[in-house]
């Protein structure tokens, strides 16, 4: 079997989800050494754990190094099976993490999937479930690889518990496509997410979104989780263009105020809506695997972030494709996926 070195030491969990993914749909093994090295706990983590086993499971591979901690691991993949699948993290770790590990393998299959995944479902440094109903999986849509997902249950850090249900259609036709306009403007919707916290933490970060990005009342929604399953509070604002929609979200932390919290969210909406750029900063790194599987694709974005660099030189080792970027401007960056 072909193998490939990999140096996990330049980036996080995405590095190693990526290398999963592509060695189930190439057939190419791979080793990596220093996984998260600079990560301020380094090593597999759970929900790390959840996706190195999701990613054996559903492509029958042999994986030596799946333990709580390790900094190295070798994967080598077998068949990848379509089927019924159930995944949990054990913890808040990301769902949306691990779906998007085997997501490549199962829409190149025969025959539709079906997962069941749990966990978190809105965490920090992850997307959450809205962000993948509204924004990526349409993405993915437009580039030829059809899935839904469907949110049973939310799942916040730490207490976790959410549930969230996947269906992964086989047989994509994946088809290079271009995203680098918009489209006019359509609606801007925020929405404050709370469970088992006063529903006034919401409406303080609703009233500074409103405030911030021009909203009126019918564009600003309170939702209280039932059942709560412990703390958490996510603050997500939807931006629908014609021909794209992204999702932004920010979370509650212990110790920072809700308007601090809304504020830096309501910075980040307005940045993206003053630039020209078609694709949001975490979508724009996300895009670039399915873009390579495809053969090629180009898309607008706000900024070149280190995610979207690293995960770029990875793709490249795995794939016969050249990625690379140019300044249009201001917040404005075009990157190309050439074969």
């Amino acid at each position: 079997m072909d193998m490939i070195e990999l140096d996990g030491s330049a980036g996080g969990g995405q590095l190693l989800r990526t290398a999963l993914s592509l060695s189930l749909c190439t057939g190419i093994g791979f080793s990596m050494q220093h996984i998260r090295a600079k990560r301020s706990r380094p090593g597999l983590m759970r929900q790390h754990l959840t996706a190195v086993n999701a990613a054996a499971t559903v492509g029958r591979a042999f994986v030596h190094g799946v333990d709580l901690g390790a900094t190295s691991l070798r994967f080598e993949p077998g068949q990848v099976v379509p089927g019924d699948y159930r995944f949990a993290t054990g913890t808040a770790g990301s769902t949306t993490l691990v779906l998007q590990t085997v997501l490549p393998a199962l829409w190149s299959c025969d025959a539709a999937s079906r997962l069941v995944l749990e966990g978190g479902t809105h965490n920090p440094l992850a997307p959450s479930a809205d962000f993948i109903a509204d924004s990526y999986l349409p993405a993915l849509r437009r580039i030829g690889a059809e899935a839904s997902l469907r949110l049973e249950r939310h799942g916040f850090y730490p207490a976790g518990g959410g549930i969230v249900h996947a269906t992964v259609a086989g047989g994509a036709q994946l088809q290079r496509r271009v995203f680098d306009t918009r489209g006019e403007r359509e609606s801007v919707r925020a929405t404050a997410l709370l469970s088992a916290l006063s529903a006034s933490i919401g409406r303080r970060e609703l009233e500074v979104l409103g405030e911030r990005l021009g909203l009126g009342e019918s564009e600003l929604e309170l939702l209280g989780v039932r059942p709560a399953l412990g703390p958490g509070n996510a603050l997500s604002v939807q931006v629908r263009h014609a021909a794209h929609c992204e999702t932004f979200t920010g979370h509650g932390e212990r110790g920072v105020m809700a308007e601090d919290i809304a504020r830096k969210l309501a910075d980040e909406v307005r940045a993206y809506l003053d630039s020209p750029a078609c694709v949001g900063e975490h979508l724009a790194d996300q895009l670039l695997l399915p873009m390579a599987l495809a053969g090629g694709g180009e898309f607008t974005t706000t900024t070149i972030s280190e995610h979207l660099s690293s995960n770029a030189r990875l793709i490249e080792k795995f794939l016969p494709v050249e990625i690379d970027w140019q300044a249009l401007g201001p917040d404005h960056w075009r990157v190309v996926v050439a074969s």
